[in-house]
């Protein structure tokens, strides 16, 4: 019989083999072990499993939050293939011994094998409250080689009982795309966790190997099921496939992603632990208004994510595509963490970054411009053994200011002063390697190739032959100047900040030149040009996108005629051909001017639509009309509808999906919505808030992870709000926000000096509205849900120095104090839940 317990007694229950009882130790701990039929039923409130140990050992059923994810006669066991075996606890040699104390069930003797190799594990079940840690200790008797092994393997019920599994560095198992039985997919992740955000469960599987090291893999059976396998090893296993590479990911019709492993005779030990989450809980985005938030959760939780390949193997290009491309010359990964806006991959693309330093910059200070799993796509003999290398279509400049770029921002999003001195010397590499290319000193630097009939890329656009002063390369280059002179300012080294910043603006008023004097403004087509040949001759006048774009986003086009001129051109041709979004190009290059394959118009990068220039698309149009850059970012949504953005690009005549290189830049046009619509900006020393929304959107309120807090952004027409769990700054304009321990800071616009740095006593809680912030008068409001706050020290940064100023709370002068040299003064107050207006004025 089984007893079952409504309550929790203080137990010490040993069970042997031969037992058969039910119990529990805690309200939502239970154990139930069926000696007659050889089945224990185990697990707490969101995880229950059924352990069978008749001549097998498995587990052949697992539920999570009540639903169902393993189910049958395999589940989840081990087990080991050779050459010439395969060898299953699924099929066991001996009786194995069941012992239940407490909370705690072990099961030894799990003999496996056969009369040349005994393989003998003990598995052991600890169930707490919060998860279960099921520990593996394996023995065996003489060393092997393991072609494959699943140390476990999880079999769930189907390919869709998830729609992704999460890395530990941030990437992401899309099972949208095992489209085929036995697509395959191995990671070096210790952590995978598994989600559905239709029915909101989500279950980590964490494992823990002293000393080894461990892989994942995810293959889409025979019967449409989701076969997830753990291998471990004292160092780390490397892909199968391909001979002499050994670095492809993704397989088509197998499942031996990793190469043979020798597992030494001898003890071995693992311990993997379950626990649920509550996926929309854990990743949900707030309340957005005016846009379909669950179309944005969704673009951000899987296709912004697939560029991950692997552990410190970060880009835009899937590891879905054939040949896995990383292109190093994409500024955007680390503005795609921004909305992603998760931890781990702002820590797994921070390990990426200091591969790439490590291995990825020659000693000149040249950027290898591509990864790939394979050679095919290099030039030849122009690639490392680590997978880098030149394209064969040309040398892709781009690569260093991006590399530049990437750094600056994931620092902005860290604010990991440690890390960036660390990358300090790299980028200052990167960036001398290419500010050295301007040979006629105009700031504007040169590419490899000096004609466009060399017929070689420079660029991303990489099969268009933009050669010498390339004005997309620019650009670019100008954006990671700007960034990395303040990066040396806050390092210190304000000799490199004044040259950069001498380069930049030097560049700037070049690239603003009309064509006629060395610049890149076409005034006759009204837009920026792709390129000058050395010749002097000028092309790409066909109103490149990115090229404009990227002039108007990054502040080198600060001519407002300029701007609408170029946003109203790309608009007017948009209407009229209807497209959903903006393509590479509005009209055709001269033919001869890309590869020929892409001629008539439209084709490939001569006109298709491609999703990875949303952002500064998004930016472009947000300052300007935000009404258009929602729009656009609307339509992508409604296509991710649709067909999942699992494309390279759309075409231009029927805006169908195309190409098997899936990108995840197609989520970028959502990064945009967070960063320029939303105005959500992650700095190194607060959040900054510069909003341009519509009053569609008005009412939105985001939740936002920041430096190991949750914040809550409330955005209504000119009235914004940023809140944590005890603080909270309202203003009618852009500000930055930053709390740590008790402090609160207030920084006006895009200052990057607190305007009011307010400390409290310990664990106060206290809410700020902002209504004036200048040099001789600032004035707010503020109040506490506490009804005593204690004293508040009061610093205010930014007024006129060694002057006198009157501090009035409700109307009436508190103190009268003088600032100091620096232009700061202090003073303190109590407040409590009354609110009360303070003004300090120059008088």
């Amino acid at each position: 019989m089984i007893i079952k317990k409504q309550f929790c007694l203080p137990l010490l229950l040993i069970i042997y083999f031969t037992g058969l009882v039910s119990v529990c130790f805690a309200q939502d701990i239970k154990i139930n072990n069926d000696a007659g039929n050889k089945k224990i039923v185990f697990g707490n409130k969101k995880i229950n499993v059924t352990l069978d140990y008749d001549k097998k050992i498995n587990v052949s059923l697992l539920q999570v939050n009540g639903q169902q994810v393993i189910t049958g006669d395999q589940g989840i066991y081990s087990t080991i293939k050779t050459k010439d075996a395969m060898y299953s606890t699924l099929h066991l040699t001996a009786v194995p011994s069941v012992k239940i104390t407490n909370n705690t069930i072990r099961i030894s003797a799990i003999t496996y094998g056969d009369k040349d190799l005994t393989i003998n594990e003990t598995w052991t079940f600890i169930i707490t409250e919060k998860n279960i840690r099921f520990d593996i200790n394996r023995n065996l008797s003489k060393s092997i080689i393991a072609e494959q092994m699943a140390l476990p393997v999880f079999m769930f019920s189907s390919i869709d009982t998830w729609e992704g599994a999460y890395q530990d560095y941030g990437g992401l198992a899309w099972f949208y795309l095992f489209n085929k039985k036995l697509d395959t997919y191995g990671v070096h992740s210790s952590t995978s966790q598994f989600w559905n955000s239709k029915t909101g469960n989500g279950l980590t599987v964490a494992v823990d190997a002293a000393g080894r090291q461990a892989v994942m893999s995810y293959s889409r059976t025979a019967e449409n099921k989701l076969a997830y396998t753990i291998a471990i090893d004292k160092k780390e296993i490397a892909p199968r496939f391909d001979s002499g590479t050994n670095r492809r990911l993704f397989l088509r019709d197998r499942d031996d992603v990793w190469a043979p492993v020798a597992m030494s005779a001898g003890e071995t030990k693992q311990s993997i632990t379950l626990s649920y989450f509550d996926f929309k809980e854990q990743f949900g985005r707030g309340n957005l208004v005016g846009i379909n938030g669950e179309q944005v959760n969704a673009v951000l939780n899987t296709i912004a994510r697939i560029g991950v390949i692997d552990k410190q193997h970060f880009g835009g290009n899937s590891w879905h595509t054939p040949y896995g491309p990383i292109c190093l010359h994409e500024q955007y990964i680390a503005q795609m963490g921004l909305a992603i806006n998760d931890k781990n991959y702002l820590n797994g693309y921070q390990q990426c970054l200091d591969f790439y330093r490590d291995n990825a910059i020659k000693a000149d200070g040249r950027v290898w411009p591509r990864w790939a799993y394979s050679n095919e796509d290099a030039m030849p003999d122009k690639f490392t053994d680590k997978g880098f290398y030149e394209a064969q279509w040309g040398y892709l400049l781009d690569a260093n200011p991006d590399f530049v770029t990437n750094v600056a921002e994931l620092y902005d999003q860290t604010g990991n002063t440690t890390w960036i001195r660390t990358q300090q010397q790299s980028c200052e590499k990167a960036l001398n390697w290419i500010l050295q290319r301007d040979s006629n000193n105009n700031g504007l630097v040169e590419m490899i190739t000096d004609n466009h009939t060399q017929k070689k890329g420079s660029d991303w656009i990489d099969i268009i032959w933009a050669s010498y002063e390339n004005a997309f390369v620019n650009a670019k280059l100008y954006h990671a100047l700007v960034l990395w002179a303040d990066i040396e300012k806050q390092l210190g080294n304000t000799t490199k900040q004044k040259y950069y910043q001498a380069f930049a603006e030097k560049l700037k008023i070049n690239f603003n030149k009309p064509i006629s004097a060395g610049g890149f403004w076409d005034d006759n087509k009204k837009c920026y040009i792709h390129w000058r040949d050395k010749d002097g001759s000028t092309h790409g006048n066909n109103m490149v996108t990115p090229v404009n774009f990227m002039a108007i986003a990054y502040g080198i086009c600060d001519d407002s005629n300029r701007t609408k001129t170029i946003l109203d051109a790309i608009e007017v041709q948009m209407q009229k051909e209807q497209l959903f979004f903006w393509p590479l190009c509005m009209y055709s290059y001269t033919k001869g001017e890309g590869n020929d394959w892409q001629f008539p118009f439209p084709n490939y990068e001569n006109g298709d639509i491609f999703l990875s220039w949303g952002s500064v698309g998004v930016k472009a149009y947000a300052a300007y009309k935000p009404e258009l850059a929602l729009k656009y970012v609307k339509n992508v949504l409604a296509q991710y509808a649709k067909d999942g953005l699992a494309f390279q690009r759309y075409g231009r005549n029927k805006q169908d999906g195309l190409g098997d290189d899936i990108l995840s830049g197609n989520s970028l046009s959502v990064v945009g919505l967070y960063q320029a619509i939303y105005g959500i900006n992650p700095l190194y020393n607060r959040l900054y808030l510069e909003p341009n929304i519509t009053e569609d959107l008005r009412g939105t309120q985001v939740k936002y992870n920041y430096r190991d807090q949750q914040l809550l952004i409330d955005l209504d027409m000119n009235k914004y709000a940023v809140s944590n769990d005890r603080f909270k700054i309202m203003s009618a304009t852009n500000f930055g926000f930053f709390s740590n321990a008790n402090e609160l800071l207030y920084f006006k616009g895009s200052n990057d000096i607190a305007s009011l740095k307010i400390t409290t006593a310990a664990m106060s809680n206290l809410t700020i509205d902002m209504q004036l912030c200048e040099a001789d008068q600032i004035k707010w409001t503020q109040s506490s849900k506490d009804i005593n706050s204690g004293k508040l020290i009061y610093q205010v940064n930014g007024v006129r120095p060694n002057s006198f100023y009157s501090i009035f709370v409700n109307g009436k002068i508190s103190n009268r104090i003088k600032s100091n040299a620096a232009g700061s003064l202090l003073f303190n107050y109590s407040t409590n839940k009354k609110a009360d207006e303070i003004l300090v004025l120059n008088k």
